[in-house]
């Protein structure tokens, strides 16, 4: 088991890593858009989704994948109503590879995130 870290994506803000590789597998905890400097990206649910995807590939790269991949992401949503828009930028990324997903609605996120992504990933 390997320990993920990279200075490229924001540091956990709590008692977790930004991910976790086993063997062949990539773990990565659930990324929101937080900046890599530690700074929250008060955009709108569009801007949030790039940020956290961007995050994901930095985790991903550090752990020597991609996001071609990622077999599973769970995304969870703040405001179901911003499923579409997500969709679309999710869209962006996963052109042709298009991993298994679910997606959640909750009450609340860290920070007052509207959007959060994990993926596992194979490598």
């Amino acid at each position: 088991m390997k320990i993920i870290a990279t200075p490229k994506a924001p540091q956990a803000i709590g008692p977790y890593s930004q991910a976790i590789a086993l063997d062949t597998l990539v773990f990565t905890s659930g990324q929101i858009a937080l900046q890599p400097n530690g700074e929250f990206l008060e955009g709108d649910i569009v801007a949030q989704t790039h940020q956290v995807l961007e995050n994901l590939i930095a985790v991903l790269e550090e752990a020597g994948t991609t996001l071609d991949k990622v077999i599973k992401t769970t995304i969870f949503l703040a405001h179901m109503e911003d499923f579409t828009k997500v969709n679309e930028v999710y869209g962006n990324y996963f052109k042709l590879h298009k991993p298994a997903r679910s997606t959640v609605g909750v009450a609340t996120l860290p920070k007052g995130a509207l959007v959060e992504i994990e993926a596992i990933a194979t490598r």
